[in-house]
Formats: C-alpha cells, sequence, structure tokens
C-alpha cells in the first residue's frame, strides 16, 4: 500500500511538471515572455521571430482573407494555410460538373493557378505603442467624451505617421482600452489558388470531427502571392510576377517527441481573459444555451436538403461548415469551464485580489450589479444577433430595409447604393430561396417564442414565423426571394423600388421587429454594456497594478500575435488519456466508403495498401497526420504555422481540441490543446498523392 502511495504521488507531481505552462497568452510579438518560452524550450531569441531592421519570422506571416492566418514557405511567394480558409475560393472555382471540393485541384505550373477577385493578404511591417499619443487629452474626462478625444488622437497619428503610399496604418486598444498600439502594415490583393486535396483529405471527418481529437484531417491548402515588377501590391495582372519575400519558413521533418517546444504565429480572433466570474455565468448559463439552440434548428434544416441533393451540397458546404463551427464550439466551451471549474477559479482569484486592493471589491460588487441588469436583455439580443448569421431572407430584409429607408431620406447616394448592392449580390450567389424560407420561418419561430413578447411587436409575427406556409406565399411575392438576376435593374429605379419594398411583407416584418427590438431591448442594453465596458477597463488596469508577479497579455483583437507551449497529449475527462499524434492508421479506420465525411480517395487507400510512404515515415512506419500541444489559440489562428524551437515550421494549426475551446474565456494548460497537421503529412500529400514535385522544388526542408 505504501509502494502504491508514493508510486501515486510520483505520477501526480510528475504529471504537473509536465506541464511547466502557467496561463497561456497570445502576446504582442514586440513584448514576448521570452522568460517562459526560453525555460519551456525555445532556442532562437525573440528578435529572431520579430525584427524590423533584419528579415526574421514576422516577414513570412500574413493574415489569410478575412478572418486566417497564412505563412510564406518558398522564396516565390507560395503561402500555406488552411483547407477550411481557402475553402470560400476552391468553392468558388467548382461546379457540379468541375467539383474541386470533391476533386482536389493541383496547378502544374504557374499559369494555371487560379486568380481570386476577393483575397488579398496581410503583412505587419512594424508595431508601435502609441499609447501615449492616443490617451493624450483623457484624463479627467466622461467616457463618451474620452471616445471623442481618442477617435480624434488616432485619426490625427493615421495621417502624421510616416509610411510608404502602399502601406496602411491600424490603431487597436489593448488591455481593454489601457494602452494603444499602431500596426504599419501591407496588403497584397493578387493571391492565386496552387493547389488544394480533396475535402476527403482536407475535411476529413467534417463536421463530426470539428473541434475533436483524435484528429485525422489534412486540413491545408496553397495560394501564391503576386506582386508588380517592382514587388509591390497591386491589382490582378497577368503582367504580375510570383512575389520575393524578405523571408520564407523553412519546414522540419524531424521526428516530433512530447514535451517539444512550439509556438504559434498568427492572428488570434476574440479572446475575453479578463472577465469577472459573474459574466462567465452568463455565458455558461444563458448565453451560450441559446445560440446552441437556434443554430440546431438551422443545421438541422440545411442538412436534410443538402444531403438529398449534390448541387445543394456544393452551394451551401461554405455556409453550413460556418455555421455549425461556432455551435459546435460553445457546446465544447461550456462543458470545458464546467469541468475546469472556471467560475469558482475565477472567484477565488478576484477574492486574492479583492484582498490586496479594496477598490477591486467595489468593482466586483458594481459588477455584479451591472450584469444583473443586463441579464433581462442578453439572450434577446444574442438571438437577434443570430437571425442574421442563420437566416439569409432575413439579412436581406435587413439590406432591402436599410434601402428603403435611405430612399425615404433622399439619402441613397451612389456610393451607398452600390456597397449595398455588393452585399445583396453575394448572397444571391449561392442562394436557395426555397430552403432558406423554411430556416427563416423556424428561427424566427425560436426567436419569437423564446423573448419578452414587447420585443416581438405582436401576435401577427409570432404567428407568421410558425407557419412555414405563410412564408412560403409570402416569397412567391417577396423582391427578396425573387430578385437574384436583376439587382441593378431594381435599383436603376429608386423610386420604384421604394415603392415595391413597402408592399413587401419580409421587409416589413423585419422593420417592425427592429423597432421593437431596438426600443425594448438593444438600447437598453447599450446603455448597460457601455457601463460594463467601462468598468472593465478600470478592473484590467487595477489588476495589471495589483497582481504585480502575473505576466499580462493583451486579450487577442485579429492582431500579430504569438503564442507558445509544448506538444502533449491530453486527459480531457475521467478515464480518458490521449496520445499526441494521430497516424494515416486513423483515417483508414475510419473510412467509410461513399460517406460525405468519411470517405477517403482511392488514390490514397492505394498507397497505404503499398505503405509508399518514404521519406515521410516516421521511427515505427508509419505516417504522422496530426498533433497536439498547449498553445493558446482561437478562431483566427486557422492557418497559423507551427514552428519549433528553432523557428521551422513543424505543422498548421487548424483547430482546438473540443474540450479546451474554453480557452477564449479560461486557459488550463492541464484541458487546453491547439490541433495541427504534421508537416510530413503535407508535405505526404503533395509529393505522394498530389504528384506536385514542381511545388516541393521550392521549398526548403531540413531534418
Amino acid at each position: 500500500m505504501k509502494k502504491l502511495f508514493y508510486s501515486t504521488l510520483f505520477l501526480i507531481v510528475f504529471g504537473i511538471s509536465a506541464i511547466a505552462q502557467k496561463n497561456g497568452g497570445m502576446w504582442i510579438p514586440t513584448e514576448l515572455n521570452e522568460k517562459e518560452m526560453k525555460e519551456l524550450g525555445l532556442e532562437i531569441s525573440v528578435s529572431d521571430i520579430f525584427n524590423t531592421t533584419r528579415p526574421s519570422i514576422k516577414d513570412a506571416i500574413v493574415q489569410f482573407g478575412g478572418g486566417c492566418t497564412g505563412e510564406i514557405i518558398s522564396p516565390r511567394g507560395l503561402v500555406l494555410t488552411n483547407h477550411h480558409c481557402g475553402y470560400g475560393e476552391i468553392q468558388a472555382h467548382s461546379s457540379v460538373d468541375n467539383d474541386l471540393l470533391s476533386n482536389g485541384f493541383w496547378a502544374k505550373n504557374n499559369s494555371e493557378e487560379l486568380p481570386n477577385p476577393d483575397l488579398s493578404v496581410t503583412f505587419v511591417v512594424e508595431i508601435h505603442n502609441v499609447s501615449e499619443q492616443i490617451l493624450a487629452g483623457t484624463s479627467g474626462l466622461s467616457d463618451e467624451e474620452q471616445a471623442k478625444v481618442i477617435e480624434k488622437n488616432i485619426d490625427s497619428l493615421r495621417k502624421n505617421f510616416p509610411h510608404k503610399a502602399y502601406q496602411n496604418i491600424i490603431v487597436k486598444p489593448m488591455y481593454a482600452g489601457n494602452k494603444y498600439y499602431a500596426f504599419v502594415t501591407e496588403t497584397y490583393r493578387d493571391v492565386r489558388l496552387v493547389g488544394a486535396p480533396p475535402q476527403s483529405i482536407g475535411k476529413f471527418g467534417s463536421d463530426t470531427d470539428n473541434w475533436v481529437w483524435p484528429r485525422h484531417t489534412g486540413d491545408f491548402s496553397l495560394f501564391r502571392i503576386y506582386a508588380d515588377k517592382n514587388n509591390e501590391p497591386a491589382d490582378y495582372s497577368p503582367d504580375n510576377v510570383p512575389f520575393k519575400p524578405k523571408n520564407y519558413l523553412k519546414i522540419s521533418v524531424r521526428e516530433l517527441k512530447d514535451g517539444d517546444f512550439t509556438f504559434i504565429f498568427g492572428y488570434p480572433g476574440r479572446t475575453s481573459e479578463y472577465l469577472p466570474s459573474i459574466a462567465i455565468e452568463q455565458i455558461i448559463d444563458d448565453l451560450n444555451p441559446a445560440r446552441i439552440a437556434i443554430r440546431n434548428i438551422t443545421l438541422k434544416t440545411l442538412d436534410e436538403k443538402m444531403r438529398q441533393d449534390n448541387a445543394t451540397r456544393i452551394k451551401y458546404a461554405a455556409k453550413y461548415a460556418g455555421i455549425s463551427n461556432a455551435w459546435k464550439k460553445w457546446q465544447g466551451e461550456s462543458k470545458g469551464l464546467r469541468r475546469s471549474n472556471a467560475v469558482e477559479k475565477r472567484r477565488l482569484y478576484e477574492n486574492r485580489l479583492a484582498d490586496k486592493n479594496p477598490e477591486i471589491k467595489t468593482v466586483l460588487a458594481e459588477f455584479e450589479q451591472l450584469y444583473g441588469e443586463q441579464k433581462k436583455y442578453a439572450v434577446a439580443n444574442a438571438l437577434w444577433g443570430e437571425l442574421s448569421r442563420n437566416s439569409e431572407t432575413f439579412y436581406l430584409a435587413s439590406l432591402y430595409y436599410r434601402v428603403s429607408q435611405l430612399i425615404e431620406k433622399n439619402e441613397l447616394t451612389k456610393e451607398k447604393a452600390d456597397k449595398i448592392k455588393d452585399e445583396i449580390k453575394q448572397i444571391y450567389k449561392d442562394f436557395d430561396s426555397e430552403l432558406d424560407v423554411k430556416v427563416t420561418a423556424k428561427v424566427l419561430a425560436y426567436y419569437v417564442n423564446s423573448v419578452p413578447r414587447q420585443y416581438v411587436g405582436g401576435n401577427y409575427y409570432a404567428d407568421a414565423a410558425e407557419n412555414e406556409k405563410t412564408f412560403s406565399l409570402w416569397a412567391k411575392k417577396s423582391i427578396i426571394t425573387n430578385a437574384h438576376n436583376d439587382v441593378e435593374a431594381l435599383f436603376a429605379d429608386t423610386q420604384k423600388l421604394a415603392k415595391s419594398l413597402k408592399k413587401d411583407k419580409f421587409v416589413d416584418m423585419y422593420g417592425n421587429l427592429l423597432k421593437t427590438y431596438m426600443v425594448n431591448c438593444h438600447d437598453k442594453n447599450i446603455v448597460v454594456s457601455g457601463k460594463i465596458n467601462s468598468l472593465q477597463k478600470r478592473y484590467m488596469a487595477l489588476q495589471m497594478a495589483t497582481d504585480t508577479e502575473k505576466a499580462f497579455f493583451p486579450d487577442a483583437n485579429f492582431t500579430l500575435r504569438v503564442s507558445y507551449g509544448q506538444i502533449h497529449g491530453s486527459q480531457p475527462a475521467d478515464g480518458v488519456e490521449y496520445d499526441f499524434r494521430t497516424t494515416l492508421d486513423g483515417v483508414i479506420e475510419k473510412y467509410v466508403p461513399g460517406d460525405y465525411e468519411f470517405d477517403v480517395p482511392k488514390k490514397l487507400l492505394d498507397i497505404y495498401e503499398r505503405k509508399d510512404y518514404a521519406p515521410y515515415a516516421d521511427a515505427k512506419g508509419k505516417i504522422p497526420v496530426a498533433f497536439t500541444a498547449t498553445n493558446h489559440t482561437t478562431g483566427g489562428n486557422s492557418g497559423s504555422p507551427a514552428l519549433d524551437s528553432k523557428g521551422n515550421l513543424i505543422g498548421l494549426n487548424f483547430d482546438r481540441q473540443w474540450e479546451g475551446t474554453m480557452s477564449d474565456i479560461h486557459f488550463d494548460p492541464e484541458l487546453c490543446r491547439n490541433i495541427m497537421v504534421n508537416a510530413r503529412y503535407i508535405l505526404f500529400i503533395i509529393d505522394k498523392f498530389a504528384d506536385a514535385d514542381w511545388l516541393l522544388d521550392e521549398l526548403t526542408i531540413v531534418n
């Protein structure tokens, strides 16, 4: 018994020391937590990561499109990112007759690379702490007065900050508005699709495996940046040439081990790491359940039609993936927050801070009062936002309603009209009115039955929403559902358009719902939210002043960041233990012939049968597919490079483990894991599956 006790004690101590990481973090690359990074295994200098006087790793990192990351992996501007980040572009080049989603795409040379008119990539060239300039003259002012001064100071700084004609200056608040940083950026607008595996590799596991480990997804795609003859940004032109980067990443095929240091470089979206415990309670108990429920309805309705019709599957593939992504993430987030006991841990931390600083006790009491007041608006506010995300008919109604209001006020300028038309056309590009009307009826029924009746404006809309036949009748006469090819013609005569919109049932319904929502919920919620945000800024400053032992990092806000950790498996539940790696064997084990999630291409099956793995197999003769580590990531980090202790690319970040998605709010290194495609698997697919040797010739591969 004594021997067993000491053995157990050893395992507990070993288990804790194996993950020496404390709090995670998404660090501004000019303010890295070098001490902890070195302790965990970083071998290069932080000046090798971000430097403005010589090439550094930051020169190979781009913000890809509107919400992902990519990295340059060749001297000819070849960009690696996730398959799901390039999914919209792959879909745009697809049709029933030429289905690149199902078949994949591999250019054989530069001339076959496909242009993407709306795609761009952005580099960060410099980062400057400009807090002193932006916050000048704000002391002692009210929140409203401060906001005006800050806006004026930002405008002044952006106009006067030294930069080249093709560069932009972006100013962002950090630490809840206690600091401000200026980012000098360069955006390249000619980005072409080079290669993508079929979705049976790039999206293997699809919805079932999304946010889940073990994972076997080859989630990658390849693009190329093009520039003018001076290597500067330019609109698409056949005369443009492959971009020559200041730096590009070398790819390491060294076999990965448990405990290896790794860091992620990219553009994380949004986190809220410093919320009070009462806010986390609201997320778990109120907000997440409401959002999950309304998306349950949408996904079920779309899935039924997508399984029946191949054209619908292609048309709605990206939309479905976008809706289901957050839906599943919120479920894992709530589960992780409960399992990690996040609310109680945050309360204990708050109590420790309050013992050191009585002012914090006062702030926490104010939070309790404000979140209690906000509770009656929070769910309705969340569901209102979900209506436009789930129903395209509802979103179109909002756009056409805006048009009618602008015409009525004689404020519909050409610039405003063109902007709205572009949004409308974008929706119509992949719009199935019959299917979306079904979705609209169901999500509106859920909304009107979930919020106080005064937010709805009478029984008429509630009854209509619960009757799909009513919506189908409206759709036969509605501009919204019948204007697919006539947008320009509609806007040619704005007075005629205004008359038609006044008769449109969907536009009328949206207008009435909007008015009642604004008066009874939105406007009141804005007031309370403003007070909460102001208090959060004060609370953030107090935390940093009081907890002098803690290294603070700012919440993510789509700016360039570095997170770091170590390669580790996990124990996400009692009796469950996961290794840090998966292999091609697992792909074959999950294989279901003809299944939309778990089918495997015949060529990959043949390669597996022949064991044609050289030189990508590991020491056991297996092909590594994915691995996990304790890097702190979130949305926007999709496509971020996973780098080793020397700064070489070892993988491609694409997801988080379901039980650790709470890391946007509460990072726990024992539970939180990011998921990455192994670089060996990427090279294996490019080489053995795609036969794209010409791409391999561009790369620098190290062992």
